[in-house]
C-alpha cells in the first residue's frame, strides 16, 4: 500500500511540474513529497527524475513508470466512481436460489415488477430443492422455507408459510364434504412426503385441537404435483397455501375444513438468507425489501 502512495505522489510531481507544486496540491510538506519520490526510486533501483534548480525532467525509466502510475490512478478513479454508482442505486446481477415450486408459484411472478422498478438490476434465478451453499456456489440470496435456520448466515423473515386442505368439486360431490377433522379418516387423502409432516394431520380451531391419522395411497414430495392429483379428483390434499392459491381463486378446487387451521409441525417461515457482512450490496437489500413488502400481495 505504501508503494501505491509513492506512485500516486510521483505522478502528481510530474503532472504539477515541481515538488513544491505537488506538495500544495496534496496538502503535505515539500520534504515529504521528496522522501516519497526517493523511496520509489530506491524501490525501482534507478533514478526516475533529473532534478535541477529550475526544472524536472523524466528519465527513460521515469517516463515508463509515470505512464504506469497514470494508468493506476485512472483505474482507481474508475473503481471509486463504480462504488459511488453502486451505493447510489441498485445495479448489477443478483444470483438467487429458491425451492422449485415456491420459485415457480410465488417468487417468479413477483420478479417482473421488481425489474421494472430497478431497471439496472438483473436477476439470475436458480430453482432447486436442496440447501445451497451461498459462498461455495456463488449465490447472493437464498429463499428458504424452514422452522429453524442453520447458524452462520443472516436472514430476514418474509412471511409465514401455512398449509391448507383442498379438494376438487368432483371429489367432494362424489364422497361428501368432511365436517370435522375426524371425518378425514373416511376420505382419500394425498400427503406431502416430508419427514416432519407424515400421515398425521394436526388441526386447530381456536382452543380446540385435533390430530388425525389420515389414510393415503399417494404421497408426493412436491406441492404442484399434489395439486395436480387433487384437481384430477384424487382426494383431499394437504398443500402449501401458495401452491393452492391460484386454483382456489379460479374455483378449480375448494377449501376443506376452512374454519380449521393446519397446525404444528406444518407451520414454517419463509426467509431471505444471505451471507452476513458490514456492507450488504444495495441490489440485494432492494430485492429483500421488495419481497418482504410484497409478501402479502
Amino acid at each position: 500500500m505504501e508503494l501505491l502512495k509513492e506512485m500516486a505522489i510521483f505522478a502528481q510531481v510530474v503532472d504539477s511540474g515541481s515538488f513544491s507544486a505537488a506538495a500544495r496540491q496534496l496538502g503535505i510538506a515539500t520534504s515529504a513529497v521528496s522522501r516519497h519520490v526517493s523511496r520509489l526510486e530506491a524501490h525501482m533501483g534507478a533514478r526516475l527524475l533529473q532534478r535541477t534548480t529550475r526544472s524536472l525532467s523524466l528519465t527513460e525509466l521515469g517516463a515508463q513508470v509515470h505512464a504506469g502510475c497514470t494508468r493506476m490512478l485512472a483505474s482507481a478513479r474508475e473503481v471509486n466512481a463504480l462504488a459511488g454508482r453502486y451505493s447510489a442505486q441498485p445495479t448489477g446481477v443478483i444470483r438467487v436460489t429458491a425451492p422449485i415450486v415456491f420459485g415457480q408459484m410465488w417468487l417468479a411472478p413477483r420478479l417482473p415488477l421488481f425489474l421494472a422498478r430497478y431497471p439496472d438490476v438483473d436477476v439470475h434465478l436458480t430453482l432447486v430443492d436442496r440447501t445451497v451453499d451461498l459462498i461455495e456456489e456463488g449465490e447472493d440470496l437464498a429463499i428458504r422455507i424452514a422452522r429453524d435456520l442453520a447458524p452462520g448466515l443472516a436472514a430476514r423473515p418474509l412471511c409465514a408459510l401455512t398449509y391448507v386442505l383442498v379438494a376438487s368439486s368432483g371429489y367432494l360431490d362424489a364422497h361428501g364434504v368432511p365436517a370435522t377433522p375426524a371425518e378425514l379418516a373416511n376420505h382419500r387423502c394425498i400427503c406431502l412426503r416430508h419427514a416432519e409432516l407424515g400421515g398425521s394431520w394436526s388441526m386447530q380451531r381456536g382452543a380446540e385441537t385435533a390430530s388425525v391419522a389420515v389414510p393415503t395411497r399417494v404421497t408426493i414430495n412436491n406441492s404442484a404435483a399434489v395439486m395436480a392429483a387433487v384437481e384430477a379428483d384424487g382426494g383431499i390434499g394437504l398443500v402449501s397455501d401458495f401452491a393452492a392459491r391460484a386454483a382456489l381463486a379460479d374455483g378449480r378446487v375448494r377449501p376443506v375444513l376452512a374454519d380449521w387451521q393446519v397446525g404444528d409441525p406444518h407451520r414454517r417461515m419463509i426467509h431471505a438468507v444471505y451471507v452476513p457482512g458490514r456492507h450488504i450490496a444495495l441490489k440485494i437489500r432492494a430485492l429483500i425489501d421488495f419481497l418482504a413488502a410484497s409478501a402479502d400481495v
